[in-house]
């Protein structure tokens, strides 16, 4: 697998997850401040965009050129959304630094013999 292979799988995904993101928390509420969901409510959006961003890259074993380019991919497709650059932030480094972290090692799952 080359440097730069992967790279639709990426922009794809940024794509899905963005309109994942807009169908719970859609651009026109986040531009009208008296409308906006609790924190709660957005706080569990953006922990279900995390985790598929996590299962993606774990799924894939992106590197850092490729998490780069997914933070990046997912940040354009919030902007032509028509999210305020305030959300855009906000949602961009939430899903960059969870990509960022470390993958949890695997639970083993065979019992040793008594």
């Amino acid at each position: 697998m080359g440097l730069f292979s992967g790279k639709t799988d990426i922009a794809g995904f940024a794509k899905d997850l963005a309109g994942r993101l807009a169908k719970r928390y859609p651009p026109e509420l986040d531009k009208q401040p008296g409308k906006r969901p609790s924190v709660n409510r957005l706080t569990r959006i953006m922990e279900d965009s995390c985790a598929s961003a996590m299962e993606f890259r774990d799924q894939h074993k992106l590197g850092w050129f490729a998490k780069a380019r997914l933070g990046n991919a997912f940040r354009w497709e919030l902007d032509e959304l028509g999210y305020s650059a305030e959300f855009i932030e906000f949602a961009t480094e939430a899903v960059v630094v969870h990509l960022a972290r470390k993958a949890p090692p695997p639970v083993a799952t065979d019992k040793p013999e008594a």
